[in-house]
């Protein structure tokens, strides 16, 4: 599985993005898929999840109620809608697909197995 992430660009704080995750293939629907960050200086950050079916997701607090995921299977993609953003969420992006458990209420437990080439967001002040 090739992912594929795009979208990412440059935005003032407040602003919106919409980050695209795409697979190469269509088995991408047995995958739940994650987005995750790393900003400069700072460790890889867990930011959200999508189960494969799409019906079941989960959030980092930092970005609850701004950031909503959700997939399209039939067209193999994985969206992150990014709204009010910040400066703090200045970073490059990745998805990832693997498989194991998402629940809506607790921290997934997710062996990720595919690593997308990540895309860079940039928040100004």
């Amino acid at each position: 599985v090739q992912l594929q992430a795009s979208g990412g660009g440059l935005v003032q704080a407040g602003g919106s993005l919409r980050l695209f995750c795409a697979a190469s293939v269509r088995t991408f629907s047995n995958y739940h898929t994650g987005w995750f960050r790393r900003a400069p200086g700072k460790e890889r950050e867990f930011v959200t999840v999508i189960s494969n079916s799409g019906g079941t997701t989960y959030y980092a607090d930092s970005v609850k109620g701004r950031f909503t995921i959700s997939r399209d299977n039939a067209k193999n993609t994985v969206y992150l809608q990014m709204n009010s953003l910040k400066p703090e969420d200045t970073a490059v992006y990745y998805c990832a697909a693997g498989s194991g458990v998402v629940s809506a209420t607790w921290s997934p437990r997710i062996s990720y197995a595919y690593w997308g080439q990540g895309t860079q967001v940039t928040v100004s002040s």
